[in-house]
């Protein structure tokens, strides 16, 4: 894990770090000016937390953390903790229920990939995987676009998806590749079970390598004129149909 401080903004996901680990908290920086609930909400529990907040100009605040995204709230902390394989193996073992995963092949957006995560927490996965090279990683962008997931699920990321993939198989679960041209519908697949839920990158979809690994090949059937969906949204679909499948069941 680096060691470098990293920077955690706006509303949502800042309140997300002050209830799961406001242990990692070094400083806070609030924008001089602005008060509404939500924000005089926040302040009111970094004080009650004894953190120190020092009141920034917008323009020293833009510059801080370079961007002006930032809703008037940011916080510098340890780096939080992103997990390996060996993650995977735990949770399987300890799992006393059907576990669901997302699994993103090569989503190199950073807001694309913080949609996603907030998608996958809200529909109940295990976590989401990701790879370690060529993809968006867990940056403040894709924080703020998860509005304080990406502090609840655990992100697993991984140096061979391939090989995690086969690994996942032999410990029972199954594999499921969202393909544009694959002949059967989330609708007619039983998403119950240890389920993993695999999408692609924004361009390409899926690769050769992972479409191999998957034990089915589903598609989102298209009502309109349409042909795709944008990454983030399909993993939303797709996840939300196996929460509809797994209520259904229980």
């Amino acid at each position: 894990m680096s060691h470098e401080l990293e920077w955690v903004y706006g509303i949502h996901a800042c309140h997300a770090l002050l209830n799961r680990h406001p242990e990692r908290i070094v400083s806070a920086h609030a924008l001089k000016g602005r008060d509404d609930p939500k924000f005089t909400e926040l302040l009111n529990a970094l004080s009650q937390l004894r953190i120190d907040c020092q009141v920034e100009s917008r323009e020293r605040l833009d510059e801080l953390i370079q961007t002006q995204q930032h809703q008037g709230i940011a916080l510098q902390c340890k780096p939080s903790q992103v997990f390996d394989k060996s993650y995977l193996n735990s949770l399987l073992k300890r799992a006393d229920s059907d576990l669901l995963l997302l699994i993103l092949d090569g989503v190199t957006d950073p807001h694309n990939l913080g949609a996603c995560i907030r998608s996958a927490e809200a529909a109940g996965a295990d976590a989401v995987i990701i790879p370690k090279h060529k993809a968006a990683s867990l940056s403040p962008v894709t924080r703020k676009v998860a509005c304080g997931a990406a502090e609840i699920i655990p992100i697993v990321s991984v140096k061979n998806l391939a090989q995690c993939l086969s690994d996942l198989k032999d410990q029972g679960v199954w594999l499921y590749g969202a393909a544009g041209e694959a002949s059967s519908s989330i609708y007619q697949t039983d998403l119950t079970g240890h389920v993993g839920l695999i999408l692609g990158s924004e361009g390409d979809g899926l690769r050769q390598l992972t479409r191999s690994r998957c034990d089915v090949l589903i598609n989102i059937p298209m009502a309109g004129h349409t042909s795709s969906l944008n990454v983030s949204v399909a993993a939303g679909v797709c996840l939300f149909e196996a929460l509809r499948q797994r209520t259904a069941k229980r």
